[in-house]
């Protein structure tokens, strides 16, 4: 199924809206520290999708972050690739054939390759997920969904991680609606928000790294009310800064502010790549959240990404369903009142090269985990 798999310049990675699959995104982790490497590949058409010519192939790439665990041992983690997604019968096999190419290619360190899949989940459509009223009510378990994905692979060696480490959840919004279409499909209360930071005199603006700054005191605020991790400034410098407009697939990063009188109410970092706008970073302050800048900033937003030509916009990460005692699910309440479609995705799926030390590092995982997004 796979032929031809060679490795590629990173920045000569192909243009597409998954931000994290960029030259953009490798430089960004090369910047912070962290090896990454790609690969080109080939599929039969016909192996992929269960129909086409014989003859017919798809070209794909994938870019691999290589994560060290301890000086001896390390991790290959595909963050939501790859970006070619085969009809369900033959997602197991393709990861399977792609895992074994790699093998010859990854450093003998490596224990594991860690697939972060953007791909629809294999349950989104089954009516046994959703409750009488629509509700997504959850994956069946670990067991059943490897069953699923392994039936078509000759050894049956991908396992369901057990944590996902980006968002497996996200929202998308239809930017090829017109503005009134997108504001009509809105809920009332998300609408008359909008309206009510522009008279309340909230404006929005684009900053640079000399305001970066504005950002950081919001989102160490945001980390101190919501008690998540709290990344050093650098990192945030390190994504503002990154450029790779000379690549074949660039991204554009912005630093959007809303403000009243000067008084900063909330940022967010948006990344654009290809058709899709990404809200990749999100805070607020603590002081003022009667005057909705969250709202007039993502509104901003999204009417910015259709000036830029973008076709989607991806809220990036909410919870599940609506279970208020999710932590992601004043994200859900927030983002879904924009409209749009909700998207349940695979997550996080492993292959190991090393069984006995993979077992070793599942179970430590296991014990020490924690919630990610």
């Amino acid at each position: 199924m796979i032929v031809d798999l060679e490795p590629k310049d990173n920045s000569r990675l192909y243009k597409t809206g998954i931000i994290q699959q960029t030259a953009y995104w490798s430089t960004v982790k090369k910047m912070q520290g962290i090896d990454t490497v790609s690969y080109n590949f080939k599929s039969k058409a016909k192996d992929l999708y269960g129909h086409g010519q014989e003859d017919t192939f798809i070209v794909g790439d994938v870019l691999i972050m290589l994560q060290h665990l301890d000086d001896e041992h390390c991790i290959a983690y595909v963050p939501y690739g790859p970006e070619i997604e085969p009809c369900e019968e033959q997602q197991g096999y393709f990861l399977e054939q792609l895992s074994e190419a790699l093998r010859y290619y990854l450093p003998k360190s490596c224990i594991m390759i860690r697939y972060d899949l953007s791909w629809q989940s294999q349950w989104a459509n089954e009516d046994d997920c959703y409750d009488l009223h629509g509700n997504w009510i959850g994956l069946p378990s670990k067991r059943v969904q490897e069953m699923r994905l392994n039936f078509s692979t000759e050894n049956g060696n991908l396992h369901k991680a057990n944590t996902d480490i980006l968002p497996s959840n996200t929202l998308f919004m239809n930017l090829r609606e017109s503005e009134d279409v997108l504001l009509g499909n809105m809920k009332p209360k998300t609408r008359y928000n909008i309206n009510l930071a522009r008279r309340k005199g909230v404006v929005i603006q684009f900053l640079g790294l000399e305001s970066l700054e504005v950002w950081y005191d919001l989102y160490r605020q945001t980390a101190m009310r919501n008690n998540f991790f709290l990344h050093d400034i650098n990192y945030f410098r390190i994504v503002l800064s990154a450029k790779t407009n000379n690549t074949a697939s660039p991204a554009d990063v912005y630093l959007l502010v809303a403000s009243v009188e000067e008084k900063p109410l909330a940022a967010m970092f948006l990344v654009i790549s290809a058709n899709r706008a990404t809200y990749l970073y999100g805070a607020s302050s603590s002081e003022n959240r009667n005057l909705m800048g969250t709202y007039a900033l993502q509104w901003r937003a999204m009417q910015f990404a259709k000036e830029k030509g973008c076709t989607e916009y991806d809220f990036f990460g909410i919870s599940p369903d609506a279970d208020p005692s999710h932590p992601m699910y004043g994200l859900y309440r927030f983002k879904t009142g924009f409209g749009g479609r909700i998207s349940h995705q695979m997550g996080c799926w492993d292959y190991p090269l090393d069984k006995s030390k993979y077992a070793y590092y599942s179970a430590m995982e296991f014990q020490n985990q924690s919630y990610h997004i």
